[in-house]
């Protein structure tokens, strides 16, 4: 499925209708729930531009710099978006293996820049059959502290990711699907250098977590000490696994002996999973219309169930939309405040609703509906801050007992744009640092169950809408994210950062659109996240604005600072690529 307008239509009637607000998803029935197939949509205001049209060039933005060259290599040999998100993404499994791999999941957004198609691709994991809604609580009955939840088996979901990108290039690749692995296979097999970031995560890895016996040999060298920035390691496994995926296609991934070795990792002892060859074998990606809302002039385009960024990040700017950004700039108390306050709602009305929508109802057109935002922008005083947030009730909406379930911090975002304008936004984690700390067959397997409700019902025995079960996906909080204004595209960005990435995200769309900040500039903003006691990053945040915003009531968490991992291309006014990556990881913006 995808989104598309006519070139045929008028634009000055279309943008009449983007500036009123009204390019929102329709209303869903309370008396059937929604599926992510079936959600009623109204087409964004997106056009076809032909090929000749495209004079931009390319840029990719990605965490680490081989990464990026691979992805180059493939736009230079001809290659499709999609083409350099597979080498992009076979890289970073190789040198940012705390954050992504082929033994995690991954969302893409994808503008087809002939067609004027947004295409919303899910390639997230899922539950196993054997799944239980119980199997975070101990035998006490409480749920399992969370690191000793994610060294289990039972944190394993199918991986997603390679069957997502053999979908996505299906429809949008042009080399042949074996070409894009080559970067990566070549690099496991002559051996690479230690980024400063892995080595980084590896000693606070080792220092605060049990590592497994793989994972703890794979991260340290033959005297046991941590792999420190610069030192060489080859992954010769992990070729063998890349070769055998770029010969068989996905197939040859989610069977046979990768799938027997990816099961072997998740079912061993201690605390074994109930992942089968069956559940690898029934894996299928989908393929989604994207959420898509008005912002002021432009179309805001994001994920939708399972992931609950797509609708927090939109619910954000549809609140901030009623609120004077321009005016209140990033210097400004006031203009961190509302963007503060209109998080806290956002935040509230996720929790509280959105999940897996083949499980539960999710009301996505009430949580974006403009009367419903406007009525919690009445909430929101220039001089106060809110004593206390709840969820809404949004048209259509079946409230649930509330779930925070957010994760860590191992995820990446990558953006890709070709030579023919097409666009590629995409957010691709193992969940965790290392995901469940399990290897197979030379990769990190994710924890992505973990992103599940460890409850499967509240203390009055209310079933929690983001609770385990069989062939269910856990909630995410994943937003790639692409902007077009006038019918064509203008900016992509996407973070890592657990649920904080809906903050990051809205914060770098704020800070470009909003305050007219370069996309670097919005990106080096200090993070700032409400989902509760707000959380800053001290070393960046002006003291004086943190002073002025406890004025306000605003009350500020004691921590470390939020670590993003921003990474986004916009399209000039002068008609070139500016791209960003976040200082706070190792990643570069370039062109071929």
């Amino acid at each position: 499925m995808s989104s598309r307008i006519s070139p045929s239509q008028g634009r000055p009637a279309r943008l009449a209708q983007v500036a009123a607000g009204l390019f929102v998803l329709a209303g869903c029935t309370a008396a059937q729930a929604p599926t992510a197939s079936t959600i009623p949509f109204q087409a964004p205001v997106i056009e076809a531009r032909p090929v000749t049209a495209w004079q931009a060039g390319a840029m990719i933005a990605a965490a680490n710099p081989m990464a990026v060259e691979a992805g180059l290599e493939i736009l230079r040999a001809g290659g499709t978006a999609v083409d350099a998100a597979i080498a992009v993404q076979a890289m970073l499994g190789l040198v940012e293996p705390q954050s992504s791999g082929i033994g995690g999941g991954a969302f893409m957004l994808h503008y087809d820049a002939r067609t004027g198609d947004v295409v919303a691709y899910d390639g997230r994991e899922v539950a196993p059959m054997r799944a239980t809604p119980d199997m975070f609580l101990g035998p006490d009955g409480k749920p399992l502290p969370f690191p000793d939840a994610v060294k289990t088996g039972r944190s394993i979901g199918v991986p997603g990711a390679v069957a997502m990108l053999e979908m996505a290039h299906r429809e949008h690749g042009r080399l042949p699907w074996a070409r894009a692995w080559e970067p990566a296979i070549a690099m496991a097999e002559k051996g690479f250098a230690v980024p400063p970031r892995m080595a980084t995560v590896i000693r606070q890895a080792q220092a605060f977590t049990q590592l497994a016996p793989d994972a703890q040999a794979y991260v340290t060298t033959a005297a046991g000490t941590p792999l420190a920035a610069g030192q060489i390691v080859r992954n010769t496994a992990y070729a063998d696994t890349l070769r055998r995926i770029a010969r068989e296609g996905a197939r040859g991934f989610y069977e046979g002996p990768i799938a027997a070795a990816i099961v072997a990792a998740a079912t061993r002892q201690p605390n074994p999973g109930t992942l089968s060859l069956k559940d690898l074998k029934d894996y299928r990606p989908n393929r989604l219309e994207p959420v898509c809302r008005g912002y002021r002039v432009y179309v805001v385009c994001g994920m939708g169930p399972p992931s609950s960024g797509g609708i927090a990040v939109l619910s954000i700017l549809g609140t901030l939309e009623h609120l004077d950004m321009a005016g209140n700039g990033p210097n400004t108390v006031r203009g961190w405040h509302y963007f503060i306050e209109a998080q806290r709602l956002a935040y509230a009305d996720r929790d509280m609703y959105v999940a897996d929508d083949r499980f539960v109802q999710v009301p996505v057109a009430g949580l974006l509906d403009p009367g419903y935002l406007k009525s919690r922008v009445a909430l929101i005083s220039p001089d106060r801050a809110m004593a206390t947030v709840e969820a809404g009730n949004p048209p259509g909406a079946v409230r649930k007992p509330p779930d925070s379930n957010g994760g860590n911090t191992g995820t990446s975002h990558f953006v890709i744009v070709d030579r023919s304008g097409n666009v590629v936004s995409m957010t691709t984690t193992v969940e965790s640092v290392f995901g469940s700390q399990r290897m197979a067959a030379g990769f990190f397997l994710n924890n992505q169950l973990t992103d599940f409700s460890f409850r499967p019902v509240d203390d009055r025995g209310q079933a929690i809408a983001n609770a385990v079960a069989p062939g269910k996906k856990p909630r995410s909080s994943m937003s790639p994210t692409i902007v077009f204004e006038n019918g064509g595209f203008r900016y992509a960005v996407g973070s890592p950062g657990g649920n904080a990435i809906i903050s990051y995200v809205a914060k770098a769309i704020v800070g470009t659109l909003d305050w007219g900040l370069t996309p670097q500039q919005a990106v080096d903003l200090p993070n700032v996240v409400a989902r509760g006691p707000v959380v800053a990053e001290g070393a960046r945040m002006d003291p004086q604005l943190t002073e002025g915003l406890k004025a306000l009531g605003q009350t500020f968490r004691d921590g470390r600072g939020e670590g993003s991992g921003l990474h986004a291309v916009l399209l000039g006014k002068d008609g070139k690529l500016v791209g960003a990556a976040d200082s706070r990881r190792d990643g570069v913006a370039r062109s071929p």
